[in-house]
């Protein structure tokens, strides 16, 4: 038997993130109670606005203005093969209808969706405001309740 015959498959990254996300909401919980589930949904927040602002200036530096049709191409996180969406893009809106999503499905094999749900209601519509003030994300279905997570991105006028 080789060396190689031994390696693994690494643990994906995303995996590797919701872990991480679970477990230090969990500690901050114990240590800090709901005001530190508070600061880390605020955490979140502020990871969201810098990321919107980030995929902003892709935007721009892509020599496209941040509006509804630029968002998803200028978006700043790769999609694997671990999240199917059906996305419509319009003039002012974009409508996601999630189908499968690696970060909810680990949540729920973890059986930590106390703990996942802080960074799923927080994060898109953090991302869609620091994107563009006046883009608004709904997030009406989740994939702990729904089986699937909807958002409707809409650009205010």
């Amino acid at each position: 038997m080789q060396d190689k015959d031994l390696e693994l498959e690494p643990v994906d990254m995303y995996v590797l993130f919701a872990k991480m996300f679970s477990h230090i909401t969990r500690e901050v919980e114990k240590a800090c109670g709901e005001e530190g589930v508070k600061a880390v949904r605020e955490g979140v927040r502020q990871f969201g606005l810098e990321r919107g602002r980030n995929i902003a200036e892709r935007a721009k530096a892509m020599g496209h203005e941040n509006d509804a049709k630029s968002y998803l191409s200028c978006y700043d996180m790769g999609r694997s093969e671990l999240f199917k969406s059906e996305n419509d893009i319009r003039e002012k809106t974009v409508e996601q209808n999630f189908t499968e999503c690696i970060f909810a499905k680990q949540f729920m094999e973890d059986h930590d969706e106390k703990y996942g749900i802080h960074y799923c209601e927080m994060i898109d519509p953090a991302i869609a405001e620091g994107y563009n003030e006046k883009f608004k994300c709904t997030h009406d279905k989740h994939f702990f309740k729904d089986g699937c997570c909807h958002f409707l991105f809409e650009m205010e006028e």
